[in-house]
């Protein structure tokens, strides 16, 4: 079969990850799980230990919260997929590693140059790959400018990310409807 690459998108519950590893569990043989959180308090901590424990023992796991695109290059484990869970950290730990100053067009910029850098490692890849992401678009404007700048940020991303997709799946309480 050849390679895809597939985008799960959705908000925050809505069933994202619990799909993309249904569907892993059912195609590939040989798995990369990365995961992008980083265990900042005692809440994120139970929940990264929560996901580990879901995950199906055979499978592969690199914990890549910063240098995404470089560290899934730079791994040796032999995978015929790829699931990335998820954009949404990878965007907030991208932006809380800016310079608090940072102009808008300027984060939106460092997300895209990472989101590119990202696509780049998959079409020289043979896997097929699963991004997950959050859909922020939909929700409440953001009250603060840390919050304004992650919304376009990671907007942005999943634009770039949806347009090369082969597919483009949103998620909503659980129920996947294909966009694409």
């Amino acid at each position: 079969m050849p390679k895809r690459l597939i985008f799960l998108l959705g908000g925050a519950r809505s069933g994202k990850s619990r799909y993309a590893e249904a569907w892993a569990r059912g195609q590939g043989a040989h798995l990369l799980f990365v995961a992008t959180a980083q265990a900042g308090d005692d809440d994120m901590a139970a929940r990264i230990a929560a996901h580990r424990a879901n995950r199906p023992t055979h499978w592969h796991t690199l914990e890549a919260a910063r240098q995404v695109p470089q560290r899934i290059a730079g791994c040796a484990i032999p995978h015929d997929t790829l699931l990335l869970d998820c954009l949404t950290l990878l965007t907030s730990n991208l932006l809380l590693d800016l310079p608090e100053s940072t102009a808008q067009g300027d984060a939106n910029e460092a997300i895209l140059r990472e989101i590119d850098a990202l696509l780049a490692v998959y079409e020289r890849s043979d896997a097929t790959w699963l991004l997950v992401s959050n859909e922020v678009g939909m929700g409440v404007v953001p009250p603060s400018r840390l919050g304004t700048l992650f919304r376009d940020m990671l907007g942005r991303a999943n634009q770039r990310v949806a347009e090369r997709a082969d597919e483009v799946i949103l998620l909503v309480a659980g129920l996947p409807w294909k966009l694409k």
